[in-house]
């Protein structure tokens, strides 16, 4: 089952997968387009990112975040990141970026957008006991995209995020609230 809830979500996502598989070289982007079309998105991330590195293919901070987005949608983001951080980027200027490992870890993250206790903090309302770990930056407005973490019971964030928080508004789906850090990151 496909983690996003309506046809456009669909058309979407489907648009981007043919986008970033059209990076690679016949035939290795149709074997990703066929991935998404059997309903084994993972493999097909798996073989994208793969791809990207066996061909050298260069990318910019629009590119990388938005496969990082789309890793975490289909719940590879952990397993696939360092091959998507072993690509190589293009250097140039680009509105969104994603954070180095360093600053996103669960240690990183308290100490730059901070730990929850308690039953709920009054600003941000997140769950008990979450972590916000900031994930993408903005490089125009400098708004940051932060996934939301239980924190589990040997101290390191949950795998997967339980919400996505920019600013003050939250989404359940990571595509959406990229999608809203993009907006807030296109020239007025």
């Amino acid at each position: 089952m496909s983690p996003v809830d309506s046809e456009a979500d669909t058309d979407a996502e489907g648009a981007a997968w043919d986008r970033l598989a059209g990076l690679l070289p016949e035939p290795a982007a149709g074997e990703v387009r066929d991935c998404r079309a059997i309903g084994e998105q993972e493999a097909g991330l798996g073989l994208l990112l793969g791809g990207l590195l066996a061909y050298g293919v260069v990318l910019d901070g629009t590119t990388r975040a938005e496969l990082s987005v789309l890793t975490e949608t289909w719940g590879e983001r952990e397993s696939l990141a360092v091959r998507l951080t072993a690509c190589a980027d293009t250097g140039a200027p680009s509105p969104v970026r994603l954070l180095p490992a360093d600053e996103t870890d669960g240690e990183s993250a308290d100490e730059t957008a901070g730990e929850i206790d308690g039953e709920s903090d009054d600003a941000s309302g997140d769950p008990v006991g979450s972590v916000r770990v900031p994930w993408i930056a903005c490089d125009r407005c400098g708004a940051t995209l932060l996934r939301i973490h239980t924190r589990e019971p040997w101290g390191e964030p949950s795998y997967l995020a339980e919400a996505y928080v920019v600013g003050d508004r939250s989404w359940d789906m990571a595509a959406d609230a990229y999608a809203a850090l993009l907006a807030c990151s296109l020239p007025a």
